[in-house]
């Protein structure tokens, strides 16, 4: 199995993701800079979280024209697997990959605590294909930008389609996204976009170890 990370100018967390590819799939990522045009062929591209260019416009709004952006959705057009966590959430949603807004958090404060997951009933994806539907997993958020919104009639087709990943418990809601949204899936289940950072929740040294879930049941069927 073969994963590559995309760095952009601002990333700062691709080295926590790059460390929770090696210990969950005893591979090394290669890394992709943002001005490459191409990626090799391969099975999985995590887009890490950050601050890409600055968060100038909008969160993503720069890193969504980059030369890179072509090569990442004639990766997915391969159906192959995309994660996107934090900012590459938001990269995701500006390059129209993934649909929907993360607007500023309703509290208007950069909010970095560890919150509540609960993993839905979604379409077949190799993201939540191991996770039982209704656990809960503990994980960091950090962001300013993480409101997810939706009109109407889209948060209906993403409950209606399984496209929704992951909620925040309705008591936990620590943005104001529309239905407790923490994380959407694509049509076809290949991309991912999530706020929270399960790669901060692998280890001892962590408040939390259930990022590990997620990084196990990944990989079990990527390699599967």
């Amino acid at each position: 199995m073969r994963t590559g990370i995309i760095v952009f100018p601002g990333s700062n967390c691709d080295r926590d993701i790059e460390v929770a590819i090696k210990k969950f799939s005893n591979k090394n990522p290669i890394r992709l800079w943002h001005k490459d045009t191409e990626i090799p062929n391969l099975d999985l591209v995590v887009i890490p979280g950050g601050f890409s260019f600055g968060d100038y416009l909008r969160c993503g709004a720069i890193a969504a024209k980059s030369p890179i952006i072509n090569a990442i959705k004639n990766h997915y057009s391969r159906g192959s697997a995309i994660l996107g966590v934090c900012n590459g959430f938001q990269i995701l949603l500006e390059t129209d990959l993934l649909s929907g807004s993360l607007i500023n958090n309703q509290n208007l404060k950069f909010l970095c605590k560890n919150v509540s997951l609960i993993t839905q009933s979604t379409i077949e994806s190799p993201f939540t294909r191991g996770l039982r539907s209704g656990s809960i997993i503990n994980v960091p958020i950090a962001h300013n930008e993480g409101n997810y919104y939706a009109n109407d009639q889209l948060l209906k087709k993403l409950e209606d389609k399984g496209q929704i990943a992951f909620k925040y418990l309705d008591s936990e809601n620590p943005n104001g996204s529309k239905n407790n949204i923490a994380g959407i899936l694509s049509e076809n289940g290949k991309v991912l976009g999530m706020m929270p950072h399960p790669e901060r929740a692998i280890n001892t040294y962590h408040s939390s170890q259930d990022g590990k879930f997620f990084f196990k049941s990944l990989f079990n069927h990527l390699l599967g």
